[in-house]
């Protein structure tokens, strides 16, 4: 298995091209909980990670009726990235002042996390971001309201 470094520039343009609409190869899923994690999977995507197929614990996206829960779901997106030993992206834990382009920002209240977005730069210690549901672009992290976030560093991806 082979490790490599994904093309932050290649993520930051996808989101900067999609952001404010939808990208007719992937389901919009605003009206299904929200669209959050998809665009963020879909930024990933675009930077080179290949997808991982693994039923029911993997990270991809076929269509509407044939995706992983990761790809949608923030708590799936969380713990395939932070646990994944095999093919696709992987990350880790950083805190939030560590907070890089290409990194994964989660929001939460006292119950969980509910809102995941994408870090397309930083600017005097404050990350920025690209984000669907609420479509965003270079929107400050200090403009949101929520009680706990994380941040998700991806280290990269891995193939065969």
């Amino acid at each position: 298995m082979t490790e490599y470094k994904l093309d932050i520039p290649a993520q930051i343009d996808y989101a900067r091209r999609w952001a404010f609409s939808h990208n007719p190869r992937f389901y919009n899923f605003e009206h299904l909980g929200g669209d959050c994690t998809n665009f963020v999977s879909q930024c990933i995507l675009a930077g080179g990670a290949v997808m991982n197929y693994t039923r029911d614990t993997g990270w991809y996206y076929n269509s509407l009726r044939d995706r992983a829960a990761a790809w949608t779901g923030v708590e799936f997106f969380y713990r395939f990235m932070v646990n994944n030993k095999s093919t696709g992206p992987f990350g880790e834990l950083v805190p939030v002042y560590a907070a890089a382009p290409g990194d994964v920002i989660q929001l939460g209240d006292g119950i969980g996390y509910y809102h995941s977005l994408f870090v397309i730069d930083v600017k005097e210690g404050v990350p920025y971001i690209a984000a669907h549901t609420y479509p965003a672009f270079d929107r400050p992290l200090t403009s949101y309201h929520y009680e706990q976030l994380r941040c998700i560093r991806i280290i990269g991806a891995r193939r065969w």
